[in-house]
């Protein structure tokens, strides 16, 4: 049965209200979309009420329709070959010391759009030089070359997320698949070895406990470095409906769990999603980096 009332933990932090507002207006006097307001994203009163976002490039529209997501699915529009630069103006307009790239899922571009987070990745480079980035990529069809350009322009983290267990791949991501996003890690580990690799799963769709740290395992045979743990929020009435409210509890028993397992980092709890938090995990990877060439 589909759980029903929010417990108590699920209080939504509604951030700084002044400072979200300034954060909002300077988007979009750039002209830049969020994956924070167009995945509905319970945590964009806190992030933009801290100043930050996650970018949303490629348009608003996204040729899959996964049965958990909000953001808009149909035909996209052409790229715009200055949103790149647009995106580097806005991430230093608000002096982010680690930025994060996401996209919707390109399916209609012959290289799923890899070629735009590159030149995304080297514009931030040329505006914040000293920034880390971090790039969160759809699976481009599962095509190897796509990943691989990606990759070679070794953006210090490489997000691809899982999103959910084997056994539920097919209701939750139908277009996707449990290997191909496996694959997706498996080369960003080999092409760029010095990158840190991520990928994320939400809580709270019919998995079991087990099934949960078999993908946590998959993920580590696939060098997978850090991880994130969320509970899955149903954005709409026509998503897939919550099976259950995920205890905080069991999410640190899982974080304990990730980091025994050898994730470097694991940020485990209700609101957290792929880029929440996201600059402590890469100073996580770069102090022990740090570590050890000393």
């Amino acid at each position: 049965m589909a759980a029903q009332r929010p417990p108590e933990w699920l209080r939504v932090k509604l951030g700084k209200l002044e400072h979200s507002r300034q954060t909002a207006q300077r988007l979009a006097r750039h002209g830049v979309s969020t994956v924070c307001s167009n995945a509905r994203c319970p945590n964009i009163g806190e992030c933009y009420g801290g100043g930050t976002a996650t970018f949303l490039i490629m348009g608003e529209v996204c040729t899959r329709d996964c049965a958990f997501c909000a953001v808009r699915h149909g035909a996209p529009q052409p790229l715009d070959p200055a949103e790149p630069q647009r995106v580097a103006e806005a991430a230093a307009d608000l002096g982010l010391t680690h930025v994060v790239v996401t996209s919707v899922t390109r399916d209609d571009l012959p290289d799923g759009g890899a070629a735009h987070f590159v030149a995304t990745v080297g514009a931030i480079r040329q505006a914040l030089p000293h920034a880390t980035i971090e790039v969160l990529t759809p699976d481009f069809g599962g095509a190897p070359e796509p990943t691989a350009l990606v990759a070679r322009a070794a953006p210090d983290v490489l997000n691809h997320n899982l999103e959910t267990v084997r056994r539920l791949q097919r209701s939750i991501r139908p277009q996707a698949s449990y290997e191909t996003s496996l694959d997706v890690l498996r080369r960003f580990r080999e092409i760029a070895p010095t990158a840190a690799t991520k990928s994320g799963l939400m809580l709270g769709l019919g998995e079991t406990e087990e099934e949960v740290l078999e993908a946590m395992a998959d993920l580590r045979r696939v060098g997978c470095d850090l991880l994130t743990l969320g509970q899955y929020l149903r954005p709409t009435p026509r998503h897939t409906a919550i099976d259950r409210y995920v205890h905080p509890d069991e999410f640190e028993r899982l974080r304990a769990r990730a980091e025994a397992m050898g994730f470097i980092h694991c940020a485990s709890g209700p609101f957290v999603r792929s880029s929440y938090d996201a600059a402590t995990a890469a100073q996580v990877v770069a102090s022990l980096r740090a570590e050890v060439r000393g």
